[in-house]
């Protein structure tokens, strides 16, 4: 009779046999291309995973940052315009300290210029980029800690099981075509595809003056009128702004920054100027900070897009308040390409002060 302790060491052998397996696939497969450059390889929209592995991966010369209003362009469509090869890092949701850490990977792997669209609150503050737990430093660095928990992540297992499967020519295809409705998240086949809006996009359903009227009714309903100011602090926005912006440009004067403020539309300042003033006040004394600071750096050109009354006041531009489609997103391109809003470094809040003068005189018609 086999006495319990010898089929204990032999449960505990396979166990660590499987973990060693696994980590194997993953290093062998490298979804992310954390290791290696692959020709097979599929990409995801998580997009704090992801930018690790695109750093790696990809030749560029130019970072693309950004939040949620920057994430729907294409890369193809940025180099066109700008005659550039670009790397998009935008992430949905992503503060300065998050945005600054992943462009300080992209300069150190050679980028020389980066397109920075650049919000108000990314500034709000945040947990510091050592403590964050949606963005692994430690993936990004390359750290033991960072490659032990991608070998041994079951999720990427999983993802490189499914890429190894999709490797074999007879399910390539039908795998491939399956991907985008498997609980997989390497499912993108082009680069140029991750977050883009769809070529196919409705533009009159998902962008119209309806949507965009219900969100401002949506934000400025007594109950949620507090999300409007929700993180704003003055002193605490312009702390990150220095430093995590400043910070950045000035340790990379060889780099040339194009930064802008995006076109938002005309009602995310009024929604702020009719329910939560102080919350405004914030806004364009932060950016007026911002716009001083910036014109006065060498390696900066400033965009401000946000008074181009006939896009911002067009209601149909917009998918809610902030959003714009990406028939505004080419319009975008086509201005940082010829500098038209390029801020005068001796009037550096005179499109500013032309926002306020918008935004005191607009009224709201449902």
């Amino acid at each position: 009779m086999r006495r319990p302790f010898t089929h204990l060491k032999r449960l505990l052998l396979a166990s660590v046999l499987c973990v060693l397996g696994a980590a194997a696939l993953v290093y062998v497969v490298d979804p992310l291309q954390l290791f290696r450059t692959s020709h097979l390889a599929f990409y995801s929209d998580d997009t704090r995973v992801q930018n690790a592995g695109l750093i790696r991966s990809q030749s560029f010369d130019t970072a693309f940052m950004g939040t949620s209003l920057a994430i729907h362009f294409r890369q193809s469509d940025i180099d066109r315009a700008l005659r550039v090869r670009s790397l998009k890092l935008a992430m949905t949701g992503s503060n300065s300290r998050q945005q600054a850490f992943v462009l300080e990977q992209a300069i150190d792997r050679g980028a020389r210029r980066v397109i920075w669209e650049m919000d108000d609150f990314i500034f709000v503050d945040a947990a510091g980029i050592e403590a964050d737990p949606y963005l692994s430093v430690d993936l990004y660095r390359r750290t033991a800690k960072g490659i032990a928990s991608y070998l041994f992540s079951a999720a990427m297992a999983k993802e490189s099981l499914f890429a190894l499967l999709r490797s074999i020519p007879p399910l390539r295809e039908p795998l491939t075509r399956a991907a985008p409705y498997l609980p997989v998240k390497f499912a993108l086949a082009d680069v140029d595809d991750i977050y883009a809006s769809p070529r196919d996009v409705d533009l009159a359903r998902d962008y119209n003056a309806k949507k965009t009227l219900a969100s401002f009714a949506h934000i400025t309903a007594p109950a949620r009128i507090r999300f409007l100011g929700e993180g704003y602090d003055y002193d605490a926005m312009v702390r990150h702004f220095e430093q995590d912006a400043i910070g950045l440009i000035t340790r990379h004067p060889d780099v040339t920054f194009d930064v802008y403020f995006p076109p938002y539309s005309i009602l995310q300042f009024v929604a702020m100027r009719d329910a939560s003033p102080e919350t405004l006040k914030i806004v364009m004394d932060l950016t007026a900070v911002i716009a001083q600071r910036l014109t006065q750096l060498p390696n900066v050109r400033l965009h401000d897009l946000r008074a181009i009354k006939a896009v911002t006041h067009d209601l149909n531009n917009y998918g809610d308040v902030i959003h714009h489609s990406p028939e505004v997103d080419a319009m975008v391109l086509k201005w940082l390409a010829s500098g038209e809003h390029r801020v005068d470094p001796k009037k550096p809040t005179a499109s500013l002060d032309e926002l306020k003068a918008q935004v005191e005189a607009y009224r709201v018609e449902y």
